[in-house]
């Protein structure tokens, strides 16, 4: 049985994650070079944490070069490996968005409270 492709619902889910998790790694004072082992202190950024973290992640643990090419499964997978890896080595913890959460967003977006 193949599995789905990522729809765009989760597509934003995963960007608004990502999102998330540049914003806890920034309110621990955690910058990119502290968190990646180097010396520049550089803040995180949605981008950032997608380039630095989750595709060289997805790349060794899936195979993968993109997420356009990630299944619905392979999220989840993703999602695993990383909230576990943020919370062992850091204290971190971002829960995936839900539904709720990428409505609001949508609605905040559109002025509509």
């Amino acid at each position: 049985m193949a599995s789905k492709q990522r729809t765009s619902r989760q597509n934003r889910a995963l960007h608004l994650f990502l999102t998330h998790i540049s914003d806890e790694l920034n309110e621990a004072g955690l910058t990119v070079m502290q968190t990646l082992r180097h010396d520049a202190e550089i803040p995180w950024t949605m981008e950032r944490v997608k380039e630095l973290m989750f595709k060289p992640i997805m790349d060794v643990y899936l195979g993968k070069n993109s997420t356009t090419k990630l299944t619905t499964k392979e999220i989840d997978k993703m999602i695993d490996v990383l909230t576990r890896y943020l919370g062992e080595t850091h204290g971190i913890t971002v829960l995936f968005p839900s539904i709720e959460t990428l409505l609001n967003e949508e609605r905040n977006k559109n002025g509509k409270v």
